[in-house]
């Protein structure tokens, strides 16, 4: 399974309780697209998790910003994900942003709005905020293999399910 989360903003730790926690221990890939705000957050992911890949965000501190890229590339289970905090040029550029990587998933995060856009050749994927959702439903995004593909789902932390997600692999 794969989790992704974003924008977590917190000074204390990871804000992860009930199903979203439960994804970040239980995956093998966890991607988070930025904006722990804080080294107790970072830690307190990578304590939760065995295999965390992360970028920095823009309200991230500069203790954070040094430890992580601005932007990285994953591959797993079969799917390339490009994954970035924001891009300028809303859909479009991260679009652009995923095929410059050869991506068949863009991950971002900045707008605390869990989101899903399938374009004819890449999967944008926003999975919103967990802890600080900013007037949308709090959100995390879990994938997991299904034959030839990546099936998923974004979700609130108690498991209500708002987004469904399919990405054919490469294998």
């Amino acid at each position: 399974m794969i989790a992704i989360f974003s924008d977590t903003h917190s000074s204390d730790g990871h804000e992860l309780e009930g199903k979203a926690l439960e994804a970040a221990r239980n995956a093998e890939t966890v991607i988070h697209a930025g904006d722990f705000t804080s080294t107790a957050a970072l830690e307190a992911f990578r304590a939760e998790c065995d295999r965390l890949f992360a970028v920095h965000g823009n309200a991230d501190s500069a203790a954070v910003r040094e430890r992580l890229p601005t932007a990285r590339t994953v591959e797993a289970e079969g799917v390339r994900f490009a994954v970035t905090h924001r891009r300028e040029g809303g859909a479009t550029g991260l679009a652009m942003f995923g095929r410059s990587r050869d991506a068949d998933v863009v991950v971002s995060g900045h707008s605390h709005r869990p989101t899903v856009v399938e374009t004819d050749d890449i999967v944008l994927l926003n999975p919103g905020s967990h802890v600080q959702p900013r007037g949308n439903r709090p959100g995390f995004a879990v994938l997991e293999r299904d034959g030839d593909e990546l099936s998923g789902e974004i979700r609130e932390p108690d498991g209500t399910v708002l987004e469904t997600v399919s990405v054919a692999t490469r294998r």
